[in-house]
């Protein structure tokens, strides 16, 4: 997206250079990475990072400041997953935008999703630094975001993370945690931050407290949780916890597990509808779109419809279950027979959106290509919503995701670095 920039690394690229990028992840992230790592970084007007992460600010403190929302988004928490003592905010946020074409011929971005929940916060701060490095990448470039640099960024993550407790009562948890492809993001917090990672199906509780086993099997006590473990995961692998999460336990979350629910893809249609918000595309619940004012809500808004509604298929719509993670479950060009397949009870946790038609914009070796751009957010207990970081997906795919760009080039994980 910056003409000179992209000109210039696409013309001294060199597989050796890909060869030492990937070194050098594998020597900080303890290992191979098991997902793909894009050759290259992108280029971007630091203006349209910042438009993008003010974007993803305002919509999420209308979320937090709007209780009705909040009321209905709290009744979609599943039986068992509330968890006690709620944070007034989320510690970590993320907003993934895509990049199309306006009726001006303008790029500009365009809300994919929006998420309080943990990102790979350590390993794509190690990513910027590896692509840096292993392209010698001129040092005017910037990556850190909110007026963060490489140290400062550190220090917040460190903060939110441990709050005001040592390392070795913090603990990062998550479902089995040595064969997760974001293992290599445990990994660096880690080491980082001196926390022990820990499968969460292993911890232990002792009357209201709750205890892990360290490296030499001496039980310790948890003060604070850094937790990835996700919902949805753990429900569909049935794990039984040895612990009842909405049970009040005096333990502190650091990213508390309630607002992974009330700040996710439920949230789309709540901004969509709210008529303030044109980075946010129309979307509607699936219950509203077969038996109430949805598919009129849709249209009004310039969502094409077929004439027909027994048409193959809603070319301009997606699928999307509501706390699903990294894209799964998202159907292209639903029919209508595949929405009433959808039982009536279950209707309420499904949306249908505006198909975001990704504009290609990196030149490449093997074509345009797309990018989505994720803006990383942090918020300590004592501090403000920080924009921090970016990470990047590539690909040529209809889906953005690693896993969905299999078995090509120069797509997969990536970063963003701006003037």
């Amino acid at each position: 997206m910056i003409p000179e920039l992209r000109n210039s690394f696409n013309a001294t690229y060199s597989s050796q250079g890909y060869a030492e990028l990937l070194g050098r992840l594998d020597r900080q992230c303890g290992g191979p990475i098991q997902f793909r790592v894009a050759e290259t970084p992108i280029f971007i007007p630091r203006r349209l990072l910042d438009e993008m992460a003010d974007q993803g600010s305002t919509l999420a403190r209308y979320l937090i400041s709007n209780p009705d929302y909040l009321a209905a988004a709290r009744k979609a928490i599943p039986a068992g997953f509330d968890v006690p003592s709620q944070t007034t905010h989320p510690h970590f946020l993320t907003a993934d935008f895509a990049l199309i074409r306006d009726a001006t011929g303008e790029l500009v971005p365009r809300l994919v999703e929006i998420q309080a929940f943990p990102s790979v916060f350590a390993y794509q701060a190690e990513l910027c630094k590896a692509y840096r490095e292993a392209f010698d990448l001129p040092s005017s470039l910037g990556s850190f975001l909110g007026g963060l640099n490489e140290s400062s960024y550190w220090n917040l993550l460190r903060r939110t993370i441990l709050g005001m407790h040592d390392p070795e009562n913090v603990v990062l948890t998550e479902v089995d945690p040595l064969h997760q492809k974001t293992y290599p993001d445990f990994h660096v917090t880690s080491e980082r931050l001196g926390i022990p990672v820990v499968d969460i199906a292993l911890l232990e509780p002792r009357g209201n407290k709750l205890y892990y086993r360290n490296h030499s099997g001496q039980l310790t006590p948890i003060h604070r949780i850094y937790n990835r473990a996700i919902a949805d995961e753990l429900i569909a692998r049935n794990i039984r916890l040895p612990f009842d999460l909405s049970r009040s336990w005096d333990v502190e979350w650091a990213g508390h597990p309630n607002w992974y629910f009330l700040i996710s893809k439920f949230s789309i249609p709540w901004l969509a509808q709210a008529g303030r918000f044109p980075v946010v595309p129309p979307a509607v619940f699936v219950d509203e779109f077969l038996a109430g004012s949805g598919r009129d809500f849709l249209a009004n808004a310039g969502v094409s419809m077929p004439a027909h509604p027994d048409a193959a298929g809603y070319e301009e719509l997606l699928l999307k279950p509501l706390f699903s993670f990294a894209g799964k479950g998202i159907e292209f060009e639903p029919s209508r027979e595949r929405l009433e397949a959808i039982p009536p009870a279950d209707r309420g946790e499904y949306l249908v959106q505006q198909r975001m038609r990704f504009e290609p914009t990196i030149e490449t070796p093997f074509g345009l290509t797309q990018a989505e751009i994720r803006i990383l957010y942090i918020w300590p207990d004592d501090g403000a919503l920080t924009p921090a970081l970016s990470l990047v997906r590539l690909g040529r795919g209809k889906m953005m995701g690693v896993d969905h760009n299999k078995n090509q080039e120069w797509v997969g994980g990536s970063a963003a670095f701006y003037i």
